[in-house]
């Protein structure tokens, strides 16, 4: 080949490589758990999160892309996330009861990328479609489902631009959900914990069998007493006559208030879990470990509940098992005190 004519095609070559390093960033494309297909930009740095399941997602995955928190965090909480995004600002939420968050102060933001997790059903995938439209920010939707824990993971690891992270977390669930399996291979369902879980200061709404709101009770290989066959779902409220037939064994709640006075309320005393101190407290910063918000944080609640309904099966320590989940997906090395402060009663010490 003559030199002349080589050296005319490496020309075009760098011409080339230059102009497509001048052109601006072309979108990827993902197809989310709704079957929608959205084009998103190749570098997210900026992500605005539809309501609190997402906003904990996010803030697992990539904190520095999260542009906020739907709710500010609360002083209790903030020794539980990482020094930098304690003081995140106040972003209100398009989706779930309270949405406050205008489509201007959307636009104020400018995010990349708008993440909704949770449902998918028609109500939010034609939110996520209007919102992407009047906006022009791409909206991607990503199951909540407690099972569709590590494909979640995994999708927005690939929207953010952190594939190996979502991949390592991903990984790290599937394990979990490993373990679980071991452990209740060959306990029959009769033999099952009978668990109650007690919502609000007196203990009587609670979530139905196969609610968003019981499955890491469900998924622990606990038996949800309240269950009327799958006809109803979703949270209830329980009168104290169908808490007394029901009759549970465990008890689990996030209320301090009903906490604090379940041991010595006279309709509560001739309950099993009463009588037996098998009423556990759920930490809940810098979110519950049972739902509120039911997002990724649930998986430290599967651990914790597992402990509890099995402590002779179980291999673990929960102080253990909380520094590391806190590690891996809250960026935070939790201090002795921190951590008393958070496990004060979820083994089961009444307050004094």
């Amino acid at each position: 080949m003559p030199p002349v004519f080589r050296r005319s095609i490496d020309m075009r070559y760098l011409c080339l490589v230059l102009a497509l390093l001048a052109l601006p960033a072309q979108a990827g494309t993902i197809t989310d758990s709704a079957g929608r297909t959205v084009d998103i930009p190749d570098k997210v740095t900026t992500v605005f999160a539809a309501g609190p399941p997402a906003s904990i997602l996010v803030y697992i995955m990539k904190p520095e892309a999260l542009t906020g928190w739907p709710r500010a965090l609360r002083p209790e909480e903030r020794a539980y996330i990482a020094e930098p995004y304690r003081d995140l600002p106040e972003t209100g939420r398009l989706t779930g009861r309270g949405g406050e968050a205008n489509l201007e102060r959307v636009l104020a933001i400018e995010p990349d990328l708008i993440v909704d997790f949770g449902s998918v059903r028609d109500t939010y995938i034609d939110l996520a479609n209007r919102v992407q439209e009047q906006t022009g920010i791409p909206y991607i939707l990503i199951d909540g489902r407690f099972e569709n824990t590590p494909e979640a993971l995994r999708v927005v690891g690939e929207a953010l631009g952190v594939p190996n992270r979502g991949e390592a977390l991903a990984r790290d669930v599937e394990a979990t959900f490993g373990r679980i399996d071991a452990l209740l291979e060959g306990v029959p369902e009769a033999d099952r914990p009978r668990v109650y879980l007690a919502r609000g200061p007196e203990g009587l709404e609670t979530g139905m069998k196969g609610s968003i709101n019981t499955e890491i009770i469900e998924r622990a290989g606990g038996r949800n007493v309240a269950d009327d066959g799958g006809q109803t779902r979703g949270l209830v409220q329980a009168s104290m006559e169908q808490v007394i037939v029901a009759n549970p064994d465990t008890i689990v709640t996030w209320d301090r208030n009903f906490f604090a006075k379940v041991f010595d309320d006279p309709l509560w005393q001739g309950i099993d879990a009463v009588r037996e101190g098998r009423v556990y407290l759920s930490p809940t910063a810098p979110f519950g470990w049972i739902d509120r918000p039911p997002s990724v944080n649930r998986m430290m609640g599967l651990i914790w509940m597992a402990g509890l309904l099995y402590p002779k099966r179980w291999e673990g320590t929960l102080r253990k098992e909380a520094r590391a989940f806190y590690k891996l997906y809250y960026h935070v090395d939790l201090s002795d005190e921190d951590l008393e402060g958070l496990l004060e009663w979820a083994e089961g010490r009444p307050p004094e």
